[in-house]
This record gives C-alpha cells, sequence and structure tokens, in this order.
C-alpha cells in the first residue's frame, strides 16, 4: 500500500522548488499524493478592508488558491502522479497540522522559505519550523 503523503503549497518559489524536487525524484514518492494549499485568514484580516468587501476578497482568494492548486496539480500529473488537491482557509501552521495529524498522513512534504533567518525563525516561528515539531509523521523538508 502506498503511503499518504501530504505536500503542504503556497505561491512562494519554494513551494515551485519543492514540487521541482518531487518531479525529480519521482521514482522515490507514492503515485498519489495530496496537496494542502490554506489561505492565511489573518493576512486577509490585517489588510484594511471594508466589512462590504471583504466576501469579494475571500472569493478571490479562493480562486487564487484553486488556481495555483490546479498548476501544482497539472505539474504533477503530467509526470504521472495523482493528486487530491485541498483548500482551506485559516491559520496555515494550524491547518497543516491539524490535517496531517487527523487524516493520519505517513508523510509530509514540505519547503523552508530561504532569507527568514534564525532569529526570525527563533522570535515568530516559521510555518515549516512549526509544521516539523507538532505533527506525528516523517517531514521530509526541501
Amino acid at each position: 500500500m502506498d503511503p499518504k503523503i501530504l505536500i503542504p503549497v503556497d505561491d512562494s518559489p519554494t513551494a515551485q522548488k519543492t514540487i521541482e524536487h518531487i518531479i525529480e525524484l519521482r521514482k522515490r514518492f507514492s503515485r498519489n499524493l495530496t496537496l494542502l494549499y490554506v489561505i492565511n485568514q489573518d493576512q486577509l484580516a490585517y489588510r484594511m478592508i471594508p466589512d462590504f468587501q471583504l466576501d469579494m476578497v475571500k472569493k478571490n482568494a479562493m480562486k487564487s488558491g484553486k488556481a495555483l492548486l490546479d498548476k501544482y496539480h497539472a505539474q504533477l500529473h503530467e509526470v504521472g502522479f495523482t493528486c487530491e488537491l485541498i483548500l482551506e482557509t485559516g491559520d496555515p501552521r494550524k491547518i497543516i497540522t491539524k490535517i496531517a495529524n487527523k487524516q493520519e498522513f505517513q508523510l509530509l512534504v514540505i519547503g523552508r522559505h530561504e532569507g527568514g533567518g534564525e532569529i526570525r525563525d527563533v522570535i515568530f516561528g516559521s510555518v515549516a519550523n512549526h509544521v516539523l515539531h507538532n505533527v506525528s509523521c516523517p517531514v521530509l523538508l526541501f
């Protein structure tokens, strides 16, 4: 039986590189993957958006998230992967951890953003660092 593999993605160059690494190493991965994109709800709220426009912003964020998942899915599908796509809203650290643990994934593959710096990671923590320490499955960090 193939292991359940979760791959959280975003619209960063790091996520694109992670997908490229998976494609390069495709013989070592299960053919079935789950891609997860989390719309960071805090970023939506942080912007000074009037209440009457908030629904429109959320709809556009969902559309963009779906388009991003579709893009990564197309790249992976082209080389023989099948993907389940999950689009969620919330705090990426909490959502990724919750999904990985509740759905009993056996491997989580995530990229670490470059340029954050050790001090920034200690003070604020990176998503990858949080996930690494809070999921019950092994983590492959690119």
